[in-house]
């Protein structure tokens, strides 16, 4: 039988994901008051059901007012913590790696769910809250946010450490910090959202700080054994935005500050269009994890066996995380597998092999 890159597994200090093809965090905007139920049960726990390496939550509020909408999950209260307990217990129950993106959403927290009709900020009277960010700079479209003070800084990076205290209690294996895709921790990276003129703001270094701290808190509060990822935008596809030798110095920090894997992503900080076609962002993720030498994770519509294979197999990154496609197909892993020739057995459940085909060639 061929060989298979992706199948392989890899280890995170004290675990082991079975394979490196890994479900991204994906917003479902189905929590009631940050409480997840029955939808994110099902949701999450198909793609182990499916053979995933690791299952990745979506973007979770650390603070209330960190939620990119009303209807966004939160892991700050006990109920919170409560209802996402028998998630991460079901999807480690069918092999699968549990993890929780912890995120604050700044300047993009308080927002509409995609359907519904409306866009934009929600407003105090409809359920929304005021937002804050690095600077009074508004995304595009989205309300004023108001500038973050000093101890307002501190909070969050103590938010991140409580909600990474209660995600672990939770039963999740891992935890990502998200600081991409234009949210908070980004916003204050990125030179076009971050106008501060003190220890928050000017150069590279200051503007990673609060990222950097929240690393280090995460870090501290799960303790040696718990792998801690860190999800980054390698560029900003923006004029005077990041660039990927800039997020390759960064992501280097975040090692050094305890990250294991730096998850790679693009774009967020605007509105401004970026290409889709298969694969787009790895020359981007492959830059940053050759100044880094980082493991890394990368995206972007690699949504094929082949050339997920071709992605591990090529050294461009160590983990592929796809979104998508997991939602066409939540058995991809399955299928991916027979595709690359991989032996059922090491990846089906008993309860679905009948369906692998190569078990059919062979019987």
């Amino acid at each position: 039988m061929p060989d298979s890159r992706l199948f392989e597994p890899i280890a995170l200090r004290s675990l082991t994901a079975r394979n490196r093809l890994w479900v991204a965090p994906m917003c479902q905007y189905s929590a009631v008051e940050g409480v997840v139920g029955d939808w994110h049960l099902v949701h999450l726990g198909q793609f182990a059901v499916g053979g995933a390496g690791v299952v990745m939550a979506e973007a979770t509020g650390v603070l209330p007012e960190g939620r990119i909408s009303p209807d966004c999950p939160g892991i700050y209260n006990d109920e919170q913590e409560a209802a996402w307990a028998p998630v991460a217990a079901f999807i480690r129950s069918h092999g699968a790696l549990a993890g929780i993106q912890l995120a604050h959403a700044g300047r993009k927290a308080s927002t509409y769910k995609p359907w519904g009709g409306k866009r934009g900020s929600v407003p105090e009277d409809d359920g929304g809250w005021e937002t804050v960010g690095p600077s009074p700079l508004a995304h595009e479209g989205f309300a004023m946010p108001r500038e973050l003070t000093e101890a307002g800084i501190e909070d969050v990076i103590e938010a991140f450490r409580d909600a990474a205290r209660r995600a672990v209690s939770a039963g999740f294996d891992l935890v990502e910090v998200h600081a991409a895709h234009g949210y908070l921790l980004h916003q204050f990276l990125s030179p076009l959202s971050n106008l501060r003129d003190d220890d928050w703001g000017g150069s590279l270094e200051n503007r990673a700080r609060i990222m950097l701290d929240a690393v280090r808190a995460v870090r501290e509060e799960v303790g040696d054994d718990v792998p801690v990822l860190v999800r980054l935008s390698a560029r900003d596809w923006r004029e005077g935005g990041l660039t990927p030798e800039d997020v390759g110095v960064v992501a280097g920090w975040a090692v050094e500050a305890g990250a294991d894997l730096v998850d790679l992503t693009t774009g967020g900080i605007t509105h401004d269009l970026e290409p889709d076609e298969p694969g787009y962002e790895l020359p981007d993720s492959a830059i940053v994890k050759a100044v880094s030498g980082a493991t890394t994770a990368a995206v972007g519509r690699i949504d094929t066996a082949a050339l997920a294979e071709e992605v591990i197999a090529s050294g461009a990154a160590d983990v592929v995380m796809s979104a998508r496609e997991w939602l066409r197909d939540p058995h991809f892993a399955l299928r991916a597998a027979d595709e690359l020739g991989v032996p059922y057995r090491s990846i089906w459940p008993p309860q679905y092999e009948r369906a692998s085909r190569l078990r059919r060639v062979r019987s």
